[in-house]
């Protein structure tokens, strides 16, 4: 092995010297740990997913709320004829998997049970009126000899209902997730028009998610609220004159939940 043919010599550095350089090599590990932390996934956080969907008469529209491909509601749309020269229209949303359940009062009137119409800002999670079985939603329909003849009305809890929300519970992985899924309805001349705007779901088991919310706080939220920018690298020669260490805990306010309007 080549030796130098120099020989080497110890340098004596004061303590002021050591002390910031003890200093720096704190600092510049606390920033690797503050950028490892910014770059690592979040798995907890709410996906949101915006859409313009009409659904049309006598036909069924799928809901797959986390988009893994299997379907967990369907809106169903119906129309028909009475024999007494009436008609009917009715929406309503069916679980496409048993478990799975629907925000809505227990108690039903006649034979049906219908589907809340939530307002923005509302706690979707194990506290929900949840039940299980489909939901109507809306049904318009006209009574000959009741009313005037050729005279329709609409009952149901989304009944001319704009950017309301529906509370939905279901199963990813045998585990359950909290969801909300928004529409616009109308009722008129024996239809039901209904448009489907957004849908979101919870990524974290059992917990509630915010209907209108399409982002949530999670972890690489959290850190990228904190100043990521970094000073131009120091050298020795400014440590030893005094530079400023790096101010990597600087923290600054983010407001992160959004809420669509009512």
């Amino acid at each position: 092995m080549t030796r130098s043919p120099w020989p080497r010599k110890t340098a004596n550095l004061s303590n002021s010297v050591h002390h910031q350089l003890t200093m720096y090599a704190l600092a510049a590990g606390a920033a690797g740990v503050g950028m490892l932390t910014l770059t690592q996934p979040s798995d907890a956080k709410t996906i949101y997913f915006g859409t313009h969907k009409q659904i049309a008469a006598n036909s069924s529209l799928p809901l797959d709320l986390n988009h893994d491909g299997k379907v967990d509601f369907r809106f169903v749309d119906s129309q028909w004829s009475t024999s007494l020269g009436g008609g009917v229209g009715i929406l309503k949303i069916v679980p496409h998997r048993s478990a799975n359940e629907i925000w809505g009062p227990k108690t039903s009137h006649a034979l049906y049970r219908y589907a809340s119409a939530l307002a923005a800002g509302v706690s979707v999670g194990a506290k929900g009126k949840f039940n299980l079985g489909e939901k109507i939603m809306a049904f318009s329909a006209s009574d000959p000899g009741v009313r005037k003849p050729g005279s329709s009305f609409c009952y149901g809890y989304w009944k001319h209902a704009t950017n309301r929300y529906l509370g939905l519970r279901f199963l990813i992985d045998g585990k359950i997730h909290y969801g909300w899924a928004r529409l616009n309805v109308s009722c008129s001349n024996l239809r039901v028009r209904a448009t489907l705007t957004g849908y979101a779901y919870e990524t974290i088991p059992n917990k509630s998610i915010i209907t209108g919310k399409t982002k949530g706080t999670n972890a690489a939220e959290a850190a990228a609220s904190f100043n990521t920018q970094l000073p131009e690298p120091a050298t020795l020669g400014m440590l030893a004159l005094g530079a400023p260490r790096p101010a990597i805990w600087r923290r600054e306010e983010s407001l992160i939940a959004e809420s669509e309007p009512n």
